[in-house]
């Protein structure tokens, strides 16, 4: 089995690569396992983690040769990112188009989402583009999003700190891409 952190960022299309753990309309959370690259359970106290609030609304995952260095402020994991589509289980791998990037702190660390959609046309649940489509058609999405992540792990966890275009998407993956 190949190893999910170690695909390139972008594929040979252009468009980024984007590796579920999370499937949407789960309360399980998943993570990569940083040292063999398999999507296991997240561990809490011993036991797997469940979010104890609504389900994920969107699937869940990261983008491969990634990661947010906690030397420069990051959570020390892979970029996440939140791909708008219908449910897709976990190690599902996907070309996605970047529409802009959702800036959270959570404990002082940046914990940044690259927000997608399927390049596919056939996977995509909206019509949206880019940021500026996404903000006149969907503004709504990005309302729920920011709610959801300001409490589903408690109230006072995490910190919006706003959103970006996708060309600040693409930037915040080459910022924390990792050189073979």
């Amino acid at each position: 089995m190949k190893n999910l952190l170690l695909l390139p960022s972008f594929a040979a299309s252009g468009y980024l690569h984007a590796v579920v753990e999370i499937p949407a309309g789960t309360n399980r959370k998943y993570e990569i396992d940083k040292i063999n690259g398999l999507i296991r359970p997240d561990m809490r106290d011993g036991k797997p983690r469940m979010i104890d609030f609504l389900p994920y609304p969107v699937n869940y995952g990261f983008v491969p040769s990634t990661r947010m260095d906690k030397g420069r402020g990051g959570d020390g994991d892979p970029l996440d990112v939140l791909v708008l589509a219908e449910t897709m289980p976990s190690g599902t791998v996907l070309e996605v188009i970047p529409l802009g990037l959702f800036r959270l702190q959570d404990g002082g660390e940046w914990d940044n989402k690259v927000l997608a959609t399927p390049a596919d046309p056939a996977l995509r649940i909206i019509r949206a583009g880019n940021w500026r489509d996404f903000q006149m058609q969907y503004s709504a999405i990005r309302h729920m999003l920011e709610y959801y992540f300001l409490y589903y792990d408690g109230l006072g966890v995490m910190t919006v700190m706003g959103w970006e275009d996708e060309h600040a998407a693409t930037a915040e993956v080459k910022k924390w891409q990792i050189q073979p």
